[in-house]
């Protein structure tokens, strides 16, 4: 026998092996996207209730900037911003239930790291909001500054980035803390509003959405020190490119859309626009609907459904909302923000 003849039959049975293993492996084939079609609406995992971000309203409507991201891919997907099951996760199961595809997106102030985007398997669309961690304490408590919180008792979420913050913020100061740790986000904002411990530790805009839950909110302060940093965005799992694709590019529209003064009131008056990047943003050049499994007006059904980003932002965090966050990090690049929309050619 040939060599090569020889040499191939060998490594045959291993081919084999392998073409069977890819064949039968679902994270090659995962078809998020057809599988969200076919089952005409789009699971959205959501916090159990943060003002601002993932909330239900008193009709039991969930609203907030997150779920409009969720709203914003339903549209782009679906044709319509309804079509979202909402499933309310705990800092502890949100990670769980994206793995085990209870939900195809995650989208619920989670905090872009390292180790969820290897460890855990995560793929981030990208970030809706810069943000960093912070304390709160009582105004009567006479606290000025973070590094006065020597021997504390702080309560916080566990299962987060928060505790590991904490953590590296007293050690490198050399100061101590007691933590008392919680599940839900609303269990450690009533332990806190019950004196149960002397500081409240989470993200800045979520302190500021649990302060108008408190008993008396002009009772306390957020402190202005920021400990850490926090690009919250929405993730989806690994090894489905096409899923990705979908959830990554429609957060790029919404933030391109400001750039082009594309909003939810004038985005269906805009097919006479010569503007060769609205053509494209419209769908009435190029392909990308076409690339992403899309039709070719998504972006403009995402558009219709929430807004662009400054509306999405002004309407639940920003100038226009309870919480009043000022925009500052989370401006587009060219009013001296973060927010880029990588181009859509």
């Amino acid at each position: 026998m040939p060599w090569e003849g020889y040499h191939m039959l060998k490594i045959k049975p291993q081919l084999l092996l392998s073409a069977t293993l890819i064949a039968l492996s679902p994270s090659l084939f995962a078809g998020t996207l057809d599988t969200i079609k076919s089952r005409g609406a789009l699971k959205c995992g959501v916090t159990n209730g943060l003002t601002g971000f993932s909330n239900p309203d008193k009709q039991g409507n969930w609203e907030g900037m997150d779920v409009d991201v969720c709203k914003a891919v339903a549209a782009a997907v679906l044709g319509d911003p309804n079509k979202v099951t909402y499933v309310p996760t705990s800092g502890k199961t949100r990670f769980t239930a994206l793995q085990t595809g209870e939900i195809d997106i995650l989208s619920r102030v989670t905090t872009w790291t390292l180790s969820r985007d290897t460890k855990l398997g995560l793929n981030f669309a990208g970030v809706n909001m810069y943000d960093g961690q912070g304390f709160m304490v009582r105004k009567d408590l006479g606290i000025k500054e973070a590094k006065e919180l020597n021997g504390a008792s702080i309560c916080m979420n566990t299962g987060t980035s928060t505790e590991t913050n904490v953590a590296d913020f007293f050690a490198s100061n050399n100061m101590k803390y007691k933590a008392v740790l919680f599940e839900k986000s609303s269990e450690v904002a009533s332990a806190y509003d019950l004196g149960r411990c002397d500081v409240y530790t989470s993200d800045k805009s979520g302190l500021a959405a649990q302060r108008l839950k408190m008993q008396k909110p002009s009772d306390h302060i957020i402190l202005a020190e920021t400990i850490s940093k926090e690009p919250l965005g929405p993730a989806v799992r690994h090894d489905d490119d096409q899923w990705f694709d979908v959830v990554k590019w429609t957060l790029m529209a919404l933030i391109e859309a400001e750039e082009l003064k594309l909003t939810q009131a004038n985005i269906s008056s805009q097919a006479s626009n010569k503007n060769p990047r609205i053509g494209r943003f419209l769908g009435t050049s190029g392909e990308n609907g076409k690339n992403l499994g899309l039709e070719k007006d998504w972006a403009v059904k995402a558009i219709n459904a929430v807004g662009n980003y400054g509306e999405i932002y002004d309407r639940n965090v920003g100038a226009n909302s309870q919480l009043n966050i000022p925009r500052e990090l989370n401006h587009l690049w060219k009013n001296g923000g973060l927010m880029y929309a990588i181009p859509l050619n």
